[in-house]
């Protein structure tokens, strides 16, 4: 059974929508590392699916990314993957009190 992530067959925009997500946590991507990867880009970088100078692009397939504090980026760095719907943009809040 394959296992659905960072692929086309979900829409990642819509992915993240009623989802709480602190600075912190941790995004774990899991994706065909034949087909795809995952930049973390600034929001010019994926509004414009362009790979901006200072991202960083990974391609293990098994991708474990930390949220900072307030807007967080991700695409394919391939333009036309980006352009098809895998990129996604997430607003990682302050992490909740500790009890």
């Amino acid at each position: 059974m394959k296992m659905v992530g960072w692929d086309l067959v979900i829409d990642m925009e819509s992915w993240t929508q009623g989802k709480h997500f602190h600075a912190g946590d941790i995004l774990v991507f899991k994706y065909d590392d034949q087909m795809f990867d995952v930049a973390v880009v600034n929001q010019t970088g994926h509004d414009s699916c362009t790979v901006n100078d200072g991202a960083k692009v990974y391609n293990s397939g098994n991708t474990n990314i930390h949220l900072v504090f307030g807007a967080n980026y991700f695409i394919d760095s391939a333009v036309d993957v980006c352009a098809a719907g895998l990129k996604m943009a997430i607003n990682a809040t302050a992490p909740p009190p500790s009890i």
